[in-house]
């Protein structure tokens, strides 16, 4: 079978398409023929090395796939040969099958198509497990969401919508800014014209914010802290910037806030059945359209250099997919 595989730390220029063994299902696993798999801004970092996941060499990008069940290891009765499935499995997208664990994977609607179920895994995940689990959401509350027009990003503005919080885009472009308004957001800033600190204050007033839904790091994310009402959560999602901010803790003390981790991944692993759950909502509110899981473009298999420049230069809306 095809898959693109990084052999050493490197950019997107020096991954191989190459053949390499089919996957054989071992117990408690499940071989998946993979339709689609999306590319996240963490694949980037992973083989540049620079992500706090480093697996193996030689390792395939891509965390999240859906497709078709070709074949089951012992022990394994929930699924068979045939079901349309979705699953996260860390790395090793960017091939043509995966052999991954049975728990992992999660059955997708008949009405869900395979691009826009890789898509919704991770960043959806994420963007749920961060609001729902980790942000103490009050319906009325307001939610500031950095990065408003990237994968996580979006999500975050369609799930706290649904969740019913008021949610402010904050993005580097009034393109994004109106891509970010149609799902979900109530209000805009565009901190490429604007001074982000000044605005989130006119919105926040006396008060602050309530949430701030941060995946860029670097300056702004002090700026989200210092945004904060009183016990306000400031949500640690990643860090696309490449800067890993120093938060002065006084600010916490000074605002009763709280900054709380969002590690979806990990989370997965500790807790697999609330998680699994999860996922399985999410299919089905993308299967009826209460979220988009919106795809940018989509790439064949060869053109997955193509793609992560893609995700490299901040030119993607929704999801990067690949066809294997």
């Amino acid at each position: 079978m095809k898959a693109v595989l990084c052999s050493e730390f490197c950019g997107p220029d020096d991954l191989k398409l190459t053949d390499i063994a089919d996957p054989v299902a071992g117990p408690g696993q499940a071989v998946i023929a993979i339709k689609s798999a999306a590319l996240n801004f963490f694949d980037l970092l992973m083989i540049q090395g620079k992500y706090q996941v480093k697996p193996p060499f030689p390792f395939s990008p891509a965390a999240e796939i859906a497709g078709v069940i070709e074949s089951v290891g012992e022990g394994v009765t929930d699924l068979k040969p045939g079901d349309r499935v979705a699953a996260s499995i860390g790395h090793n997208g960017a091939r043509q099958k995966v052999a991954a664990p049975a728990s992992s994977i999660v059955k997708i609607p008949d009405a869900l198509d395979f691009d826009r179920a890789a898509g919704v895994i991770v960043i959806y995940g994420t963007a749920y497990h961060a609001l729902n689990d980790r942000a103490d959401p009050k319906p009325g509350e307001t939610l500031a969401v950095f990065g408003a027009a990237g994968g996580t990003g979006l999500a975050a503005c369609e799930l706290g919508k649904l969740l019913g919080l008021k949610v402010i885009a904050c993005a580097s472009s009034d393109e994004k800014l109106a891509f970010a308004k149609q799902h979900g957001a109530e209000m805009t800033i565009n901190y490429a014209k604007d001074n982000l600190r000044d605005k989130l204050k006119e919105i926040g007033g006396e008060k602050g914010i309530d949430i701030v839904f941060d995946p860029v790091g670097g300056d702004f994310a002090e700026v989200g802290v210092r945004s904060l009402a009183w016990g306000g959560r400031f949500l640690v999602i990643g860090f696309a910037n490449g800067q890993i901010p120093k938060i002065p803790l006084n600010l916490a003390l000074l605002k009763g806030c709280d900054i709380r981790g969002v590690f979806w991944g990990a989370y997965m692993k500790r807790d697999p059945k609330h998680g699994r759950a999860a996922l399985e909502q999410l299919m089905k509110w993308a299967a009826e359209g209460k979220i988009s899981s919106h795809v940018d473009r989509t790439f064949p298999l060869d053109k997955t250099t193509d793609a992560l420049k893609v995700l490299a230069e901040r030119k993607a809306m929704g999801k990067v997919i690949l066809h294997p």
